[in-house]
């Protein structure tokens, strides 16, 4: 990965650049017991977010208000995890320069606001617009869980293909 092949000589050198990017750190910083705080809690949000989506679903096929009620406690549920799992990342991403420099890293964050956003709009639209909540609650419902999916995708793609935050970072 770090070698650029010259193809006229056959010949390899390495690149300064990739040989600094591997070589930076990019386990965890905040760390409970060993354990990275922020892979801890992402399954949270992740689990609430699809779960209003389902109960807007039942709602929307039965028409019992009960699943107004159920939706309200998961679209907060899914805000509040999600704000968690948010400042978390957040840190890990401001404090680890090896998280930082990747690109991922950023396309991670960006999505991952934006579903906090969307959180956030579907729960204030359950308090505050009840009767709102077909179609509005719905549409909400199904954009968060599809930004869920993306947000996801890079965060899996930060771990397995860089290797981000799978080890808390070594003391000095």
């Amino acid at each position: 990965m770090a070698k650029q092949g010259n193809s006229e000589t056959g010949s390899t050198e390495k690149s300064e650049v990739l040989l600094e990017l591997l070589r930076l750190d990019k386990g965890s910083a905040v760390a409970l017991v060993g354990h990275p705080i922020h892979v801890m809690m992402v399954h949270f949000p992740i689990a609430f977010v699809v779960a209003t989506l389902g109960v807007d679903v039942l709602y929307w096929w039965t028409g019992d208000p009960f699943w107004v009620r159920v939706g309200v406690w998961a679209a907060g549920f899914a805000f509040w995890s999600g704000v968690g799992a948010s400042v978390v990342g957040t840190a890990e991403l401001l404090l680890v320069r090896g998280i930082r420099l990747k690109e991922a890293s950023w396309s991670h964050a960006v999505a991952a606001m934006t579903l906090v956003a969307l959180a956030g709009a579907n729960w204030g639209v359950r308090i505050l617009y009840p009767e709102q909540i077909l179609p509005h609650g719905l549409v909400l419902s199904l954009l968060a869980s599809v930004m869920t999916g993306f947000a996801g995708w890079h965060g899996g793609k930060l771990v397995f293909d860089h290797g981000v935050g799978i080890l808390v970072s070594p003391k000095e």
